[in-house]
């Protein structure tokens, strides 16, 4: 995959995160995922549309979901629940749009479905293009969530 795909979902993943939950999320290095396993417990997955078919993925441990979640929603979660889910998806529509602003801006236009969430350790994902799927790891105050994506080649 094109950085020019790659960066904006990193850069999006950052500035949303420090916007919406003051939270300074550290990238680690990008790696191709070989199978359909989910890296987190909870994965917010939408679907984009337009210069290429394509999905993007936001897949946190349970830990990192409900610290980011409590610092997005100002109120303490425990549990993944529907409040927890809803942010989940919300943060994957953020981060999505944050990103196709920056490919818009290099002439790469996309459009994005409505988020989906799924929640289990060990849930599968699939994504719908034929092109490898790029994963950035991320630390966030020591605990780990993951941006997957995926373009037709």
């Amino acid at each position: 995959m094109k950085a020019e795909y790659l960066n904006p979902f990193l850069s999006g993943t950052v500035n949303v995160l420090k916007t919406m939950a003051s939270v300074t999320p550290v990238p680690g290095k990008p790696f191709i995922k070989k199978d359909k396993l989910s890296k987190g417990d909870i994965s917010g997955v939408i679907g984009l549309t337009g210069a290429k078919q394509g999905s993007v993925v936001v897949s946190f441990s349970a830990g990192c979901a409900l610290r980011v979640v409590s610092a997005m929603l100002m109120e303490e979660y425990t549990e993944l629940n529907d409040d927890v889910r809803d942010a989940v998806g919300e943060i994957t529509n953020m981060i999505s749009g944050d990103a196709r602003k920056h490919l818009a801006e290099a002439g790469l236009k996309f459009e994005a479905g409505i988020p989906t969430v799924i929640a289990g350790k060990g849930h599968e994902i699939s994504h719908t293009s034929d092109g490898p799927c790029i994963v950035i790891p991320f630390k966030c105050d020591g605990l780990e969530f993951f941006v997957e994506a995926s373009f037709d080649s």
